[in-house]
């Protein structure tokens, strides 16, 4: 079946950051009353002043990804854990309570500490608390005035996560056929879909009408106000950068300095998105084909062209989709997999020779590094668990979408897709219909994230994103008004800029964040 949900209101591919996708160490709040307030004494009247009571990180459990725990921090820090009670559902703020996940690097410079700077990695689904210590490097120079901090959203993680299908379910729910060529087909993938619904219902049915971005966002206050931080500061990669702008919407008065990357479109619907990420990934594969094309025989991949690189990859498609072959174990490599493979490794840069190799190798019989990427996307580690990834996805885009597919109108949709993407257009047409059987309706088509009187949001469009296409830094620009999104343009490739290691971009994050000075309207990174 397809990767579940996507960037937001689409129903094509999770829009997480490519780390958060690989990496695995991390760390994770242990969900007792132990590690932090019990949500049966912690009521609303002083949900805002709870104390978190913050212990040393254990290793994050199987919904957050598995690991290890986190490595101390440069100069020996250690990373901090805990938990914070909020409502379920904020209309009935006497009801009850769910325990959101927290981890937290303290700042070195205490003296000089700005605040805190919250991070969200993307998804929707992404564990902060497993993701944020894979980029502990990446983000030194910001532990010098800021306490790092990160958490688990509602329905992710440790985060009263989200359950739908067992292990041995969805090995074979991701081995299925998600582009139908004939009546068959299309029932058992529709079928494919109910029962995967049914089993969220009947897993997470309870938590699953609360799960949204705007209860998030209503999170996102209420840490602000128990860390005690006069405004939000805040990172928003990929899904983060929605959650950021409905944030911003709700409680424009209360940003402080946020910066987002890798920036989703709020405009789009959930087709113009889905068509939009069809066309990013497209894109991606174009530039890979050409530096493939350029390298001559150091490619493994035939052809002398990007088209002819394309054909190849196309041909090996077809031929996974009348045969699979072997994959890990007793798992086989099928065409829905190897399309998400690809599409994994597309999201950054420096995943481009494990695409080259993983192509090769499937051309030779040999599926297992594809079927690891697509396992990758999926949240499933070695020992055949996954994490919850794919169901808080899932659960987050389907209860903010209002949009529900029919197999006629998705059919009818299919044409474009496929004009799009040779290789990705069925796959992501198709996907339209992962909220279509889904059990709890959608909140809007898309999110109101207009912002004025907000402090100035730095936008950070990356013109070779596939998951989050440039076009959404302008959109994510003037939605949220004159005055507050401030964007600038990183020519690169890959999901998202700042993790790229581009110094322009770097500095001008930096700048901001650090020493509130704001970077120029239109700054162009190379």
């Amino acid at each position: 079946m397809p990767t579940s949900p996507a960037t937001r209101r689409g129903t094509g591919l999770a829009a997480v950051t490519a780390a958060a996708l690989l990496a695995a160490t991390g760390c994770s709040d242990n969900g007792g009353a132990d590690s932090g307030e019990s949500g049966s004494t912690v009521r609303p009247k002083d949900m805002a002043s709870q104390r978190l009571d913050w212990k040393r990180c254990p290793a994050p459990d199987t919904a957050e990804g598995g690991g290890t725990a986190p490595s101390p921090l440069p100069g020996g820090a250690q990373w901090e854990c805990s938990s914070m009670t909020v409502p379920l559902d904020y209309a009935k703020p006497d009801g009850a309570t769910i325990k959101l996940a927290l981890i937290r690097a303290k700042a070195r410079d205490q003296a000089r500490r700005i605040g805190s700077l919250v991070f969200n990695f993307g998804g929707p689904g992404g564990s902060g608390v497993a993701t944020l210590p894979s980029f502990a490097n990446d983000y030194e120079k910001l532990r010098s005035r800021y306490d790092l901090v990160s958490f688990d959203p509602r329905g992710v993680g440790r985060s009263d996560g989200v359950e739908c299908e067992n292990a041995r379910q969805l090995d074979a729910y991701y081995a299925q056929d998600a582009t139908p060529d004939d009546a068959a087909e299309e029932k058992a993938f529709t079928d494919g879909l109910a029962t995967y619904a049914a089993a969220c219902e009947k897993n997470s049915g309870t938590a699953l009408p609360y799960v949204g971005t705007t209860n998030a966002a209503r999170d996102m206050e209420t840490m602000r106000k128990v860390l005690g931080d006069n405004r939000l500061n805040y990172f928003g990669i990929s899904y983060g950068t929605e959650l950021g702008g409905v944030y911003a919407h709700l409680y424009p008065k209360s940003v402080g300095r946020a910066v987002f990357d890798a920036v989703v479109n709020p405009t789009e619907n959930s087709e113009q998105g889905s068509l939009g990420q069809t066309k990013g990934f497209q894109l991606a594969l174009e530039n890979f084909e050409k530096d493939c094309v350029a390298r001559g025989d150091a490619c493994k991949l035939p052809g002398s062209t990007p088209k002819e690189v394309e054909a190849h990859i196309t041909g090996l498609l077809d031929r996974l989709d009348k045969q699979p072959i072997a994959g890990i174990g007793d798992r086989e490599l099928t065409q829905t997999q190897a399309t998400n493979g690809i599409a994994q490794a597309l999201y950054s840069k420096e995943f481009w020779p494990l695409l080259e190799e993983g192509v090769d190798e499937a051309d030779a019989g040999s599926g297992a590094l594809l079927l690891a990427l697509s396992d990758s996307m999926n949240g499933r580690d070695e020992k055949g668990q996954y994490s919850n990834l794919q169901a808080a996805n899932a659960a987050v885009n389907c209860v903010d979408s209002k949009e529900r597919y029919t197999l006629e109108q998705t059919k009818a949709k299919l044409p474009e897709f496929r004009a799009a993407s040779p290789v990705f257009g069925d796959f992501l047409g198709w996907g339209l219909m992962g909220c279509t059987k889904w059990p709890v309706p959608g909140q809007w088509t898309t999110p109101d994230v207009s912002a004025p009187g907000s402090a100035p949001i730095l936008i950070i469009g990356n013109t070779g994103d596939p998951a989050t296409p440039y076009a959404g830094a302008k959109a994510m620009a003037n939605a949220l008004g004159k005055g507050v999104g401030v964007e600038i343009t990183y020519r690169g490739q890959g999901h998202g800029a700042y993790n790229s290691g581009n110094a322009c971009v770097q500095d001008a994050v930096n700048g901001y964040l650090l020493n509130d000075k704001v970077p120029a309207a239109g700054t162009v990174c190379d």
